[in-house]
Parts: structure tokens; sequence; C-alpha cells
């Protein structure tokens, strides 16, 4: 569970394709997006035509848990949801060298892609409300987005989903602001 911080983030990267977040437009429209989201976060993968849906679909069950934690719904609720998404495609197993002597997490050998993105991204949400609390689950901050995200930085202070996206529109309104009163 020490890289729970790369499965929580990618979470948060599916969650920020969605329309909802877009303001109606489709960023996981094709599977050749769906495979940049995945090296973009040191993740292979080939995603096809008919697990587009499936992908679709897993983002949807990762918004629903980051919301459930946002809106302060009991752990065990958070818990569960990230479990049951783990647990689809996550064994342990001796393939490749372990860390500390522990053996490694491994996808099982009939795990799809939508299986093995829910294994990571599930054990990753598991991460971290074990290691970071479920407050480190949050809403973006800038007000015109519909973005959620897992903190998972070291100090804990992230504002936005989309820290080069939002924040930059939120620093720049903010500048453009100060510059018409003053």
């Amino acid at each position: 569970m020490s890289d729970y911080p790369r499965g929580a983030e990618l979470a948060g990267a599916l969650v920020a394709t969605a329309p909802r977040v877009w303001h109606g437009v489709e960023k996981l429209g094709t599977p050749g997006e769906v495979d940049a989201l995945l090296a973009e976060h040191g993740f292979a993968g080939s995603c096809t035509p008919a697990e587009l849906d499936g992908v679709r679909d897993l983002r949807t069950e990762l918004r629903a848990i980051v919301d459930a934690a946002v809106a302060g719904e009991e752990t065990g609720v958070v818990v569960r949801r990230a479990s049951a998404l783990a647990a689809g495609g996550l064994t342990l197993g001796e393939a490749g060298p372990a860390r500390g002597g522990l053996p490694a997490w491994v996808f099982g050998s009939d795990a799809g892609l939508v299986e093995g993105l829910a294994a990571v991204t599930g054990v990753g949400l598991l991460g971290a409300v074990r290691a970071l609390g479920p407050e480190r689950f949050r809403a973006c901050a800038a007000p015109f987005c519909e973005g959620a995200f897992v903190d998972v930085s070291r100090a804990g202070r992230r504002r936005y989903c989309m820290p080069d996206l939002c924040g930059n529109r939120v620093h720049v309104a903010n500048h453009r602001a100060r510059r018409r009163s003053g």
C-alpha cells in the first residue's frame, strides 16, 4: 500500500475527465484518450473500444466514492466501496522484486484493463483513507469547477482538482480583479 498515492492520483485524474467537470465535454471519448491518460500517469495499458464504457463506469464509481468522503459520510462507506473496486483484479503475488521483502501487488492473469484500473484506484483510495484520512478527499475550490480529488501531497494543502488549469484560472481572475480595483 506504500504506492497508494499513484492510485489515488489516477483516480482523481479519471474523475477530472468527466463531462460534469468539463461543462458537458467528454474527455474520455476514445480508447486513445484513455491510453494517453494512463501514460501521462505512468501506467501501461491499451483500452479497446469495448472497454471504454467500463472505464467511464469506473470513473462514475470513483466520483461517487470521493463525493461520499467529501460529504462527510461514514468512513466505513468509503472503505467498503473502495474495497469492492480493489478486490476485482488485485492479488498478492511474487511477480517481480518485492519491496521490503513483502510480496508485490499484481493483477490476476484474468484481469482486464477495467478490473486492473479498478484495483489500482481502489487500493489508492484505501491507502489515502488509511494514511491521510477522509478529510483529504476534496471538492475543487475553483468556483467554476465541479471537480473533486484526493490530496496526496505531503503538505496536504492542495485546493484544485487540476492545479495547472483551475488554480491558474483562479489566480488570473484574482490578478485581473486586483488590477481593476487598484
